[in-house]
C-alpha cells in the first residue's frame, strides 16, 4: 500500500540520515527523547536555589486574601496591594520588580555564584563561533550549563526542557546535553508542606485524610507527592504541594530574563536570528499555567471526559473540592512507567498512545503539552495511563485539518499543495507567496521519497536544498507543533525498544483513515475524496481498501488493545504490512530476516511461505479473519458512525450509474445513427 511504502522509504532515510550524519542522527535522537532523565532521585548533593520572600504573606504575617482564588488584584487595578499576578502579565511583573531592588540585586548574586562562570563561558563561545568549530567542547559547555540549570530552579529547569526539542533554537548537541536535565530535586520539610495544605484548603490536615505518608514519594522543582486516603470516601490518592517560594522565584527570573531579551533587540546581529522575548513570553504564559494547580484539575476533568472513548486509556479522577492553587488531589495510579516496563504489552500500549494522543490532538484540539516518559504508565491491570494535565495547548481546526490534508497531500506525493499546508500550520506567516518554493520542495521530497530507497540519496545535497529553503523563506517551528514532535517522538522512542520496525506513520495512519471516513466537515470530506481519488482525480480501489484496513485496525487498537490488528506474518487480508506495529506476545520482536515474508501478490498468508508454490492458499483461519473483516466493515457502514463513508459511496454509485446511463444512452443514439442530436 502507499502508506507502506511511505513508511519503508521513511525509515529507510532515518536510517542513512543517522548513519552519515551524525549531527541528523543526534537531533533523531533528540525528538525521540533517548536521553530524556526518567530518574526516579535527585542528582546527589544538588541544592536548589530560590529566593526567599513570599509574596502571598503580608508583612504583619497575616495570609493573604483567598488561597484558592483563580486571580487576584494587582497594583494594575488601582487601590489593590501591589502583588504578584497568578497569571502571566510582564508589565504587571516589571512594575513589581521594579520597585524591589534588592530581591533584583539577590537574585543575579544567587545566579552568578551559582553558576554564572558556566553561562558566561557558554555565551562567550557561542558569540564567538567556538563552539560551531570545535563539537567537544560545545558538548563540554552544555553539560555545563545543564549542572548550573539545576541548581538554579524551576524556570531554569523548565526553559532548558522547553528548549531540548527545539532544533530551530539549539544545535543537535546542546539539544541532547539539556534532554538530560533531572527535574527531581530534594523535598521541603513535610511541616512547611502540611500547613501549606491546611491554609490553602482552610481545614486540618487529619479532617481531610485519615491516612498520609509522613514523608513524599517524589519531589520536582515545583512540588512534591504525598500518598494519602481520604476520610471521606476511602479513596487513595496522590497530593501535591507546591513547593515554597515557587512563585515568586520563577516571576522574578522572568522579568530578568525578558529585562535581557529587551537589551538584546539593541543588537540586530544577536535579535535578527531568534526573538528571544516573544520565546519567553510564549513560554512564560503556558509555565504560569502549569503553577495553578486548579486549572490543571480542570484540565485533568475535561481530559478524563474525553478519553472515555478509549476504554484501554486512564485519566485519573480529579477531586476540585479538595485543590487550591497550591495544592492537588487526585485518584493514586498503581502501575510502572511505560518507558521501564519489560511487560509484553508494552508494544500494544504504545500503539495505544499514538492513537491516545491523536485522538487529543484532531479530535478534541486540547493536547497533553508534557508528554516525558514519566508521564506515561503501564496500569496494573494493563491499561495506558497517562498523568500530570498542568500543561496544556490548544488546537485550532485550522490547525488539525491542515495536519491531516497535508498528510494527504503527502501520501499522494502532490507536493503543489505543500506550500499552502505550511501556511495553514503557520510554519510560514499567511500571505506569503509560495509559489517558488513548490520546485525545491518537489525535488526535495523526490529524492527522499525515490524510488531505490535511502541509499540513492544523496544527503548532503538534500542537506543543502533544506538549507535553501528554509534560508529564502520565513520557516518557524510553531510552538504547537514543537509540542506534537515531542509527545509522538517520545513515543516512537519507546517503541523502537521493542520494536526496532517501528514507524510512526503505520500506528499514525489508522487514525487518520478514521477520521476521514466519519468527520462531516466540509474539508475533511474533500480530503477523503482527495485520498482516494488523487490529483489526477482518477477512482484508485487500493486506496479506498488501504482505509478500510486501517480503520479495521483503529477500531481493533481502540476497543482490543491489538496492535496487530489481526495481521499474520505482517500480512492483513492480501496486504504485506511488514512487521511494524506487531508486539503480540512478546516485547521483543524477531528481525527481518528470521521470518521473512514474500511479496503479498504471490501469496496470501497461511503460516507457510507458498510463494514456491505459486498458488494462493487459505486455510479456515484466513477464512475467519476475512469474514471479520467483512463484519466490520458493514457494521461500520450501517452504523451511526459511518454515515459521511455511506454518502460518499453512496455519492460514488450515483455518479457512476448516471455515468453509465449517459455512455449507454449515447451507444444507443450511434447505433441508431442519432449520435448528432
Amino acid at each position: 500500500s502507499s502508506v507502506s511504502q511511505l513508511s519503508q522509504q521513511m525509515r529507510e532515510m532515518q536510517s542513512q540520515l543517522s548513519s552519515q550524519n551524525e549531527e541528523a542522527d543526534l537531533i533523531i535522537q533528540a525528538l525521540r527523547g533517548k536521553n530524556v532523565n526518567d530518574d526516579d532521585r535527585a542528582v546527589a548533593g544538588l541544592q536548589m536555589k530560590l529566593v526567599q520572600f513570599d509574596d502571598d504573606v503580608d508583612v504583619d504575617g497575616a495570609s493573604y486574601a483567598n488561597r484558592s482564588a483563580r486571580t487576584r488584584p494587582t497594583a494594575a487595578d488601582g487601590d489593590a496591594p501591589n502583588r504578584l499576578p497568578y497569571e502571566y502579565d510582564p508589565v504587571a511583573l516589571q512594575k513589581f520588580f521594579r520597585q524591589r531592588p534588592d530581591l533584583i540585586a539577590s537574585r543575579i548574586l544567587q545566579v552568578a555564584t551559582t553558576g554564572g562562570s558556566a553561562l558566561l563561558n557558554f555565551a562567550a563561545d557561542n558569540l564567538t563561533g567556538k563552539l560551531k568549530t570545535d563539537p567537544d567542547l560545545e558538548v563540554r559547555r552544555a553539560a555545563e550549563l545543564r549542572d548550573t540549570i539545576t541548581s538554579l530552579g524551576p524556570f531554569f529547569i523548565k526553559l532548558g526542557q522547553a528548549l531540548s526539542i527545539r532544533p530551530d533554537v539549539l544545535s543537535p548537541r546542546s539539544m541532547v546535553e539539556l534532554q538530560k536535565l533531572c527535574d527531581k530535586v530534594p523535598s521541603f520539610d513535610s511541616a512547611i508542606a502540611f500547613r501549606t495544605i491546611e491554609r490553602e484548603l482552610g481545614t486540618s490536615v487529619d479532617d481531610i485524610f485519615s491516612y498520609i505518608t509522613p514523608e513524599p514519594v517524589a519531589a520536582a522543582s515545583l512540588g512534591q507527592v504525598y500518598k494519602a486516603t481520604l476520610r471521606s470516601t476511602g479513596d487513595t490518592v496522590a497530593v501535591k504541594v507546591q513547593r515554597p517560594q515557587v512563585l515568586e522565584t520563577v516571576s522574578l527570573d522572568l522579568f530578568l530574563a525578558r529585562e535581557l531579551g529587551l537589551f538584546l533587540r539593541n543588537f540586530p546581529a544577536l535579535s535578527d536570528r531568534f526573538d528571544a522575548v516573544a520565546l519567553l513570553d510564549e513560554f512564560a504564559y503556558r509555565f504560569y499555567q502549569e503553577l495553578d494547580y486548579n486549572l490543571e484539575c480542570d484540565n485533568g476533568i475535561k481530559m478524563k471526559e474525553q478519553m472515555s472513548v478509549l476504554p484501554d486509556v486512564v485519566i485519573p479522577k480529579n477531586y476540585p473540592e479538595f485543590t487550591s492553587r497550591r495544592v492537588h488531589v487526585a485518584e493514586w495510579i498503581e502501575g510502572e512507567k511505560l518507558s521501564q516496563s519489560n511487560e509484553d504489552d508494552v508494544g500494544a500500549l504504545v500503539n495505544l498512545g499514538v492513537i491516545t494522543y491523536l485522538t487529543q490532538l484532531l479530535d478534541f484540539g486540547f493536547f497533553h503539552a508534557d508528554p516525558h516518559p514519566g508521564n506515561m504508565m503501564r496500569t496494573s491491570d494493563g491499561k495506558l495511563a497517562i498523568l500530570d494535565f498542568g500543561l496544556m495547548t490548544d488546537i485550532t481546526d485550522d490547525q488539525k485539518y491542515g495536519m491531516i490534508e497535508a498528510i494527504a497531500h503527502l501520501l499522494n506525493r502532490d507536493y503543489s499543495e505543500i506550500g499552502q499546508d505550511f501556511i495553514n500550520l503557520d510554519f510560514i506567516p499567511k500571505g506569503t507567496d509560495t509559489t517558488p518554493i513548490v520546485p525545491a520542495l518537489t525535488k526535495v521530497f523526490d529524492a527522499a521519497l525515490a524510488g531505490g530507497g535511502a541509499k540513492s540519496i544523496n544527503f548532503q545535497e538534500l542537506a543543502a536544498d533544506l538549507a535553501e529553503i528554509t534560508f529564502e523563506y520565513p520557516f518557524r517551528i510553531p510552538p504547537y507543533f514543537a509540542l506534537v514532535i515531542r509527545a509522538i517522538g517520545v513515543l516512537e522512542g519507546i517503541a523502537l525498544v521493542g520494536n526496532p520496525n517501528f514507524a510512526i506513520i503505520d500506528e499514525a495512519y489508522p487514525y487518520i483513515a478514521r477520521r476521514l471516513m466519519t468527520d462531516n466537515s466540509p474539508r475533511l470530506k474533500a480530503a477523503l475524496r482527495y485520498m482516494v481519488y488523487g490529483r489526477e482525480g482518477s477512482f484508485d480501489a487500493e486506496k479506498l481498501i488501504d482505509l478500510l484496513q486501517a480503520l479495521e485496525k483503529f477500531t481493533a487498537v481502540r476497543d482490543e488493545g491489538d496492535g496487530s490488528a489481526f495481521k499474520v506474518d505482517g500480512v492483513r487480508g492480501s496486504k504485506n504490512l511488514g512487521t511494524a506495529g506487531d508486539f503480540a506476545g512478546t516485547k521483543q520482536v524477531q528481525g527481518a530476516d528470521s521470518n521473512a515474508v514474500e511479496p503479498a501478490s504471490n501469496f496470501e498468508s497461511n503460516g507457510r511461505n507458498s510463494a514456491t508454490l505459486g498458488i494462493n492458499l487459505r486455510d479456515e483461519g484466513q477464512s475467519e479473519r476475512d469474514e471479520r473483516t467483512v463484519r466490520e466493515a458493514l457494521r461500520f457502514f450501517f452504523s451511526t458512525e459511518g454515515y459521511v463513508f455511506r454518502e460518499f459511496i453512496l455519492e460514488e454509485i450515483v455518479n457512476f450509474v448516471d455515468a453509465s446511463g449517459r455512455e449507454a444512452t449515447q451507444e444507443v443514439l450511434r447505433a441508431l445513427g442519432l449520435s448528432n442530436l
